[in-house]
């Protein structure tokens, strides 16, 4: 028997501090940091950079300017260095949630 699925209840972005907010089904809420979304992005350029040990780097004051909904799956996040290539399922933002280096978790 598997557990429930946890989806996101809430999900805000404050524009002003650069924080992606979001409230999980399961009573977990998380803030987290613009820095450590851009660093965790998945997408095929970022993973090509990891694999030859080179990051994704990125300043610790970069911004989320806007994310856009990928249907249910997740969301397409857009950051102010132009990149806009990655899509964080949920499931992923969940387990990002979970990491101390996330933000603020209550």
């Amino acid at each position: 028997m598997t557990g429930a699925v946890v989806h996101p209840l809430d999900v805000v972005h404050h524009q002003a501090s650069g924080q992606l907010a979001v409230r999980w089904s399961n009573g977990l809420q998380a803030s987290l940091s613009s820095h450590a979304l851009r660093c965790a992005c998945r997408c095929a350029a970022c993973e090509k950079l990891r694999r030859a040990g080179l990051g994704p780097t990125t300043s610790t004051d970069i911004r989320l300017m806007d994310l856009h909904s990928v249907g249910e799956l997740g969301l397409q996040l857009c950051f102010d260095d132009g990149h806009d290539r990655g899509i964080y399922p949920w499931p992923y933002l969940h387990e990002l949630s979970l990491t101390p280096h996330s933000g603020t978790r209550s």
